[in-house]
């Protein structure tokens, strides 16, 4: 049995309260089948044959975090599912390969812990990652990982912060420091996700927050000190002192599903600093007066940064181009953007 408190029920649920049904909390799904945590208790439920004929896309279908309302079958631990609640945040994915599907990963999640190894260190993985953050709605936080295989853990945290405007940065040697910083966030009602790359220490993180050993570990490899991927699904956790955490399985690859909103978030220094242009519609190509430029020149912006604010700014509008007018003709569209940029 679950208090819908301590799986991090919040007042924005209630009124999709339905008295004919059950309501609970998504905690893992597999192959059709969801682990529903209620009141109640668990259920392996599945969707009804009405919502599946509703369902228009993956975004339709619950996922890990979701509030549902469901007919439990208490006698047989089974339930059926009628209905997701209405969503606060959702974080997702593009989907592996070129298939334009939404793929979703957690929802309802009021933070979202990046995690980054030190000794894996990516500037502009962690950008892709904050672009992913800001587009689901939730707060994102920093945690770097490695703190004791890496030698400039300062300098590494100085350069995080340039990139970072205003997020907060925690450095944990996940073997042996205190998860204090970590559970400071996670209180009752409060649901946290973590996110990162495969071996960053996603699982050790759960582990040390849950006192006990909930997900498997692997030691770093000898030829080159990265971790080994070790989840392979995304589950929800509750923390024995309160708040929910969801674990989610590493990615080698992001590739985003969002606008160009959340690109100007995560570059706000960038976009800062083009208003000081000396013409509005400046391309910080050949114009003269362009602040950009200048603040490359005079190492205010790095041009790695600037360069990757570009290709994202470019990818993120290619998927609305895409969305309105497919695939072929979005490409076109882009092309002769560029190529009219260049002139």
């Amino acid at each position: 049995m679950y208090e819908l408190e301590k799986l991090g029920y919040q007042s924005i649920f209630e009124h999709d309260i339905h008295a004919k049904y059950a309501m609970g909390r998504i905690a893992t799904h597999s192959n059709g089948i969801y682990k529903i945590l209620s009141p109640q208790g668990e259920f392996q439920s599945q969707c009804s044959g009405k919502f599946y004929h509703l369902a228009e896309e993956p975004r339709d279908f619950p996922c890990v975090g979701d509030w549902v309302l469901f007919e439990p079958l208490i006698a047989d631990g089974k339930g059926t599912i009628h209905k997701v609640l209405e969503r606060k945040s959702l974080l997702s994915r593009h989907g592996a390969g070129e298939k334009k599907e939404e793929q979703l990963m957690a929802a309802n999640v009021d933070i979202v812990f990046l995690v980054n190894g030190l000794n894996e260190f990516n500037l502009r993985r962690m950008e892709r990652y904050l672009i992913q953050v800001y587009e689901s709605g939730a707060t994102p936080i920093l945690i770097l990982t490695k703190r004791d295989l890496c030698e400039d853990v300062e300098a590494k945290v100085k350069a995080v912060e340039k990139i970072a405007w205003g997020v907060p940065i925690i450095v944990v040697d996940t073997l042996s420091d205190s998860m204090e910083p970590i559970k400071a966030h996670l209180s009752v009602g409060k649901t946290g996700a973590l996110i990162g790359s495969s071996g960053v220490g996603k699982s050790t993180l759960i582990n040390r927050l849950m006192g006990e050993d909930i997900q498997k570990t692997q030691g770093i490899r000898d030829a080159d000190a990265k971790g080994r991927h070790t989840t392979t699904h995304r589950e929800l956790f509750l923390l024995p002192k309160g708040g929910v955490i969801i674990d989610t399985p590493g990615m080698r690859e992001l590739q985003l599903w969002s606008g160009e909103e959340s690109t100007n978030e995560t570059f706000q220094d960038i976009l800062g600093i083009g208003q000081a242009c000396k013409f509005r519609d400046c391309q910080h190509n050949r114009e003269p007066g362009c602040a950009i430029k200048q603040a490359i020149e005079n190492n205010q912006l790095s041009i790695e940064r600037y360069n990757s604010y570009q290709k994202l700014q470019r990818e993120t509008k290619f998927l609305d181009l895409k969305d309105k007018y497919g695939t072929h003709h979005a490409a076109r569209l882009q092309g002769r953007e560029i190529r009219k940029k260049k002139k």
